[in-house]
């Protein structure tokens, strides 16, 4: 399986110059972030030219995951995207607050969002109770226990967030749009 996570936003903008949340909800991707979007959907065409077989897409239902997995999905060909809230971001800032899954059918009709809780976020955001790591630890032992039931598993790319693929890969820190590729398979 591949991790992905989402091109740069604007809260990654404000966020990185300030080191102070902004206060921007469900953030969209910048220019940049989309150059990022188009330049992962290369490395990906590239890695399919190598034999990877790519053959369906999860997506956070965050606004940037969601403009990042569109430009890859239409890149690659890719008709089937999954909106998944278990590979969300661990809600810690007011980026992590989404959009109501009416919204995001307005801005993504090619998407489902029926399946969705409203809210679907963690929604205490401000409020002296974020999202623990535990929590967060526990929706990706989740997700990685259904994905490994999947037998497509190695052909899936998951694109969502720093927090999830910290806690999918033990701790690691990867950059906007870096593909991280993780083994679902038994030791």
């Amino acid at each position: 399986m591949l991790l992905i996570r989402h091109g740069q936003s604007h809260f990654n903008v404000a966020f990185a110059a300030t080191r102070i949340d902004p206060g921007i909800h469900d953030p969209e991707l910048t220019a940049e972030g989309r150059r990022q979007a188009v330049a992962a959907a290369a490395e990906l065409a590239l890695l399919q030219s190598q034999g990877r077989e790519i053959r369906r897409m999860i997506s956070s239902p965050y606004t940037r995951a969601l403009q990042t997995v569109t430009i890859l999905a239409e890149a690659l060909g890719i008709a089937e995207v999954t909106v998944d809230p278990l590979v969300r971001e661990r809600a810690a800032f007011h980026c992590d607050v989404g959009a109501s899954p009416a919204l995001l059918k307005q801005r993504f009709p090619a998407y489902r969002f029926d399946h969705l809780d409203d809210p679907w976020w963690h929604d205490h955001i401000g409020h002296g109770t974020e999202e623990s790591e535990e929590a967060l630890a526990r929706r990706a032992t989740a997700f990685r226990a259904a994905m490994a039931r999947d037998p497509d598993w190695p052909h899936v790319v998951v694109v969502t967030h720093w927090g999830f693929i910290r806690a999918m890969t033990g701790g690691y820190r990867s950059a906007n749009c870096e593909i991280v590729p993780v083994s679902l398979a038994p030791a």
